[in-house]
């Protein structure tokens, strides 16, 4: 089988290596079978996409509706390298997952609109799909509604002309979308049960997601939180596109 590759942005290296196992567990995936390339550590090597299954692009403490002057020149660079990678993903028809950045680094190149209306505090939200939702290969079969990890500034306002919207949430209208017959992003984290989304409130608790003086009452709701069904979207996307 080809490898998939993980494009991830995450400087903390702990998190980093949760969402690479993460990503590994719930994907079914074995060491071998994910390539991980940190692009806040470096520039994107030279990537033979023939050479992989699919993409996924992880999460980010990055916010693609952030004004140019307030990122960093490794936001800047790595927003640089992204579009460029998409632009050959989508020529290519590359099978790519985004979670949570994806939405906002997939939806700008696609023509979409993403700035700060929509965004969701940390926590587990009801997402419900769509009549599309219901009837896409990857969401298929799961329950209407189920409850997932959120937590994010940004979310897409004006999805891009052509993209089809498969789920929503009360208080963010794209959840989920799909562009195309195999490029998704969805803004809830597929990859997160309840250990990962408190290691990522430990360390982004002076990030702006939440008043740092909340930190053990959001944990002590995050815990009591039953979200089992968004992991089994990236099995799904493994499942449909290994080749």
């Amino acid at each position: 089988m080809k490898p998939f590759l993980l494009l991830a942005t995450r400087e903390d290296d702990g998190v980093a290596d949760a969402e690479h196992a993460a990503v590994l567990r719930y994907g079914g995936l074995g060491p071998g079978e994910l390539v991980r390339v940190r692009l806040e550590r470096s520039p994107l090597p030279e990537l033979d996409l023939d050479g992989f299954s699919g993409v996924v692009l992880g999460g980010s403490p990055y916010c693609t509706s952030d004004p140019e002057d307030a990122k960093s020149p490794t936001q800047r660079r790595v927003e640089r390298e992204l579009s460029a990678l998409l632009d050959r993903v989508v020529d290519g028809g590359v099978p790519f997952l985004g979670a949570c950045y994806g939405v906002g680094t997939l939806g700008v190149h696609q023509g979409g609109v993403v700035d700060r209306e929509f965004g969701e505090p940390i926590g587990a939200v009801p997402v419900t799909l769509t009549a599309a939702g219901r009837e896409d290969p990857l969401f298929a079969g799961l329950p209407t509604t189920f409850e997932a990890f959120v937590g994010h500034k940004e979310a897409l306002r004006v999805p891009p002309p052509h993209a089809v919207v498969l789920a929503s949430s009360p208080g963010c209208p794209v959840q989920a979308f799909r562009v195309g017959r195999d490029l998704y992003a969805t803004q809830f984290h597929p990859e997160l049960d309840v250990d990962g989304i408190v290691q990522r409130v430990g360390t982004y608790r002076r990030s702006g997601y939440f008043p740092p003086e909340e930190h053990d009452e959001v944990v002590a709701r995050l815990r009591r939180a039953r979200v089992e069904v968004p992991q089994q979207l990236l099995r799904r996307f493994v499942e449909r596109y290994r080749r």
